[in-house]
């Protein structure tokens, strides 16, 4: 036989800390980082293209007045001189390693070029018509229909004094370059980009660590004093409003174990000095009822006054067990036991009780071999013994209490059920909470469900209370094998 001393001072378990806050936040922050990120990342490719062209279109454009400024004293002369000069300043063209330099004349063919080999061949893109149309300088940003390369091209018409045109003077270039140097730009934003969004999840971690992270340990503290652990205290870490939630949270849980404690030990005296005078008035009302000299009238008064002494007597035993339970002075005498047998025995010793009430009490047995187990026999019996005079109160209007046992993967279940009224739906969860008494108009401490499930939970098992599906309330206690 081995004694196992129970403390109520069980750690809880903690979950997922905050998760909803910590998803919120990671969603909030992140999306308007990234939506700040994608908007000015955008504004500024499109403002990088915007600059590297419009800067290169200025360039080509004031080159082709220059050039055009220039030619104009040769406009004068015939073709034939025209074009020897125009041939000539083709050939000596300096920046031709980055510049075509075209003249085309009126049909839109190319008279001379400073690459020298494509004379003859009409370039084909809406820059040329419009310059001789308009008399303006006119743009081209696309591709080149004959090599399908992206360039730019910028045409200025030549005009005779007299007004006629004589052909347009065409640079063109590639983009290739202003291209490369537009990703380059878009790279190194892009690039940082990333490492701003790498400092906003780095500042969101540090932020769930030293906020998101003490407020769970708050919230797991709160729930284990909720469900008992009064006492505990919150490891404070920082002096600020999380410390001040801490430091409240501390002080609440010490004060409430110090009035739990009050209230145990004031339990615990009340109910030891009321057992002295209720064993001395059961005592005397058994010696008085054992003699003859007692009339009808005077012999009733008596055994009322025993019974009602032994269901103060059972109240204060209660009560007692209760406070053990609470302050941890409970121990378990647990060794290899029959628990069917035990279960048995409680069955017919309260069945003749029950008889003579008018309640029959109806046992069904396991077919299967029920092995023993590790528990506290005279603890499992007092729970019996709770249980079916909890279903006698509440459910013997039924006329009938049915109990069984069994064998579930893992598990015996031992079940207790009447055929009373049952429980409001509201109260069920409510029912094995200390001091729960309920709508009911039975008389009792409402402790007694409390110290079956503190009893059960002990011994590893579950105790259960529902409503049995054709009326009735069923009590299901599982013991794991």
């Amino acid at each position: 036989m081995g004694r196992l001393r129970v403390r109520r001072d069980r750690p809880a378990k903690r979950h997922g800390a905050l998760t909803g806050i910590r998803q919120r936040w990671a969603v909030n922050a992140l999306s308007v980082v990234m939506v700040v990120i994608l908007v000015c990342f955008s504004a500024f490719t499109v403002g990088m293209i915007g600059y590297y062209y419009s800067n290169l279109q200025s360039s080509l454009e004031a080159k082709a007045r220059t050039a055009t400024d220039f030619f104009g004293s040769y406009v004068s002369q015939s073709y034939t001189e025209y074009y020897l000069s125009v041939y000539q300043y083709a050939q000596k063209f300096e920046e031709k390693d980055t510049l075509e330099l075209q003249f085309i004349n009126t049909g839109g063919s190319i008279v001379s070029s400073s690459f020298g080999l494509t004379a003859g061949m009409s370039p084909g893109t809406s820059d040329i018509r419009e310059a001789m149309d308009s008399r303006q300088i006119r743009v081209f940003s696309g591709r080149d229909p004959s090599t399908n390369e992206r360039i730019m091209a910028v045409s200025s018409p030549m005009v005779y004094s007299n007004g006629e045109l004589v052909g347009v003077l065409r640079f063109v270039t590639s983009l290739k370059i202003v291209d490369r140097q537009i990703l380059n730009a878009v790279l190194a934003a892009l690039a940082l980009a990333f490492v701003v969004l790498m400092l906003v999840v780095f500042s969101s971690r540090y932020f769930i660590h030293t906020i998101v992270d003490p407020v769970a340990e708050i919230s797991a503290t709160a729930k284990r004093i909720a469900a008992g652990s009064y006492g505990v205290q919150i490891q404070k870490s920082f002096d600020d409003e999380i410390g001040e939630l801490a430091d409240t949270i501390n002080d609440m849980s010490i004060k409430i174990a110090q009035s739990e404690k009050m209230q145990s030990e004031f339990v615990s005296s009340v109910s030891h000095e009321l057992r002295t005078p209720l064993t001395a008035i059961a005592g005397w009302s058994e010696t008085l009822l054992a003699g003859e000299q007692l009339d009808e009238q005077t012999a009733r008064g008596i055994r009322t006054i025993l019974s009602e002494a032994r269901r103060l007597t059972t109240l204060v035993e209660e009560l007692l067990e209760f406070t053990r339970l609470q302050d941890g002075r409970m121990t378990l005498s647990v060794e290899q036991t029959d628990i069917r047998a035990v279960f048995e025995d409680t069955v017919f010793m309260y069945g003749s009780r029950l008889r003579q009430e008018g309640i029959q009490l109806e046992y069904e047995d396991s077919e299967a071999d029920i092995p023993e187990l590790p528990c506290d026999g005279a603890r499992m019996k007092q729970v019996f013994l709770n249980l079916l005079d909890n279903a006698v109160k509440h459910g013997g209007d039924g006329g009938r209490i049915d109990a069984s046992t069994g064998l579930e993967p893992g598990f015996v279940v031992i079940r207790i059920r009447d055929y009373g009224p049952g429980v409001p739906e509201d109260e069920l969860p409510l029912i094995k909470k200390k001091f729960y008494k309920g709508n009911s108009k039975s008389r009792g401490s409402g402790i007694g469900l409390a110290v079956c499930d503190e009893i059960v939970s002990l011994h590893a098992g579950t105790l259960t209370i529902a409503n049995a599906p054709t009326g009735g309330c069923e009590a299901t206690i599982r013991l794991p094998l």
